[in-house]
């Protein structure tokens, strides 16, 4: 099975399973328990903790979740103001800001926000309507609000300006979310947002946990309420062995930032040449290089997938699969149903291989082709 996709989900780290493996035999004291082997469980989440924050700005603190969408949850819901947020967010936002009955702001066509929003210093007001170009961080009543902006989009890689869109938010006395789930570990996150919401298994580390990152002196009211083992904001007992992998994945993440990179760049250019008769969904530039998403006309996306059975790649969100619907970022950037679903998403990291690229494109190009 040649694996491509790498927005989904990450091949565990061989390093992330050894810092696991200990708490999984033999370290399964509560780290909630004032007893020694509780203390100890409780260090090893600090060490975790640590690790995690190295990667995320200074002056804030990081709080364990099941993962970035309960982050987002508890991000959203826990500030209790009122929401905007980028058309081509992921369906925890959207989930979040529908259920809120906030505003979706549309995007371009390459997935970014279009001007003058992204350039200008204060951020203008949003009428009431269902989806807008830019946002006001103001409600009717004068009450300040929330933007939430992703860094990295997870279906067609396009890179948010998301300093300036902080600033901008800031300067109309509003708080900025930055889901920055397919950028953290891979490149370095700018100072700026209030909150950012992160994930183990993007990065290498296992499943079934993440972080919400707060920056100092915001307040947030917790969505999971019993013991409040976690800072008062979360309740239920953490997972050491799955902190001591998400740690272990952050410093290995931060160790291997630059070369992962050069990697993911090389693979880019490879697998552009090799996919050179499809179009290009979203950015070539201002984009995350370990996402290809691509569309070929009269090419249907979900039978491809079943038949190339040994290659691992996706019609978009792993979320939205198996619903028959288009993608919604691919419909917001301005592509029809028709060609939304002559569409594939490409994801490929620190593991993949030139070879593998090639062995893919002959498969998916041949059996692309017989479609036509």
């Amino acid at each position: 099975m040649i694996y491509l996709d790498y927005q989904s989900t990450t091949p565990l780290a061989p390093e992330a399973f050894a810092a696991m493996e200990p708490w999984l035999r033999n370290g399964f004291a509560n780290p909630h328990s004032a007893h020694a082997a509780g203390r100890a469980a409780a260090a090893a989440v600090e060490v975790a903790r640590d690790q995690v924050a190295a990667l995320l700005p200074k002056g804030g603190r990081v709080i364990f979740t099941s993962g970035a969408t309960e982050a987002i949850n508890l991000a959203i819901m826990g500030a209790g103001l009122p929401v905007s947020a980028a058309a081509t967010e992921h369906a925890a936002v959207l989930d979040c800001v529908h259920a809120l009955h906030g505003h979706l702001l549309a995007v371009t066509e390459k997935g970014a926000l279009p001007n003058p929003f992204a350039s200008s210093p204060v951020v203008r007001r949003l009428a009431r309507a269902p989806t807008q170009s830019v946002s006001t961080m103001l409600d009717t009543s004068g009450n300040r609000g929330l933007l939430a902006i992703m860094l990295v989009n997870n279906e067609i890689g396009t890179i948010q300006p998301v300093a300036e869109l902080a600033a901008a938010t800031h300067a109309q006395g509003g708080l900025f979310l930055c889901d920055a789930v397919q950028a953290y570990g891979r490149m370095p996150i700018a100072d700026g947002p209030d909150m950012i919401a992160i994930s183990a298994h993007k990065i290498h580390g296992p499943k079934g946990i993440g972080a919400l990152w707060v920056r100092d002196g915001v307040q947030l009211s917790p969505q999971m309420l019993g013991g409040g083992q976690e800072q008062g904001m979360r309740s239920g007992t953490l997972s050491p062995a799955l902190c001591a992998g998400f740690g272990a994945a952050a410093k290995l993440a931060a160790e291997r930032m630059e070369t992962d990179a050069a990697h993911v760049a090389a693979l880019w250019d490879h697998a552009i040449a090799v996919f050179a008769a499809w179009t290009i969904n979203g950015p070539t530039t201002q984009r995350y290089k370990g996402n290809l998403n691509i569309r070929r006309d009269g090419v249907d996306a979900a039978r491809l997938i079943s038949e190339c059975r040994n290659i691992a790649f996706s019609a978009g969100s792993a979320c939205a699969s198996g619903s028959g619907r288009p993608s919604h970022v691919l419909r917001a950037i301005g592509l029809t149903g028709v060609q939304a679903k002559s569409s594939i998403r490409l994801g490929f990291g620190r593991y993949t291989t030139v070879e593998e690229i090639d062995i893919a494109a002959e498969v998916i190009n041949r059996a692309a082709g017989a479609m036509l």
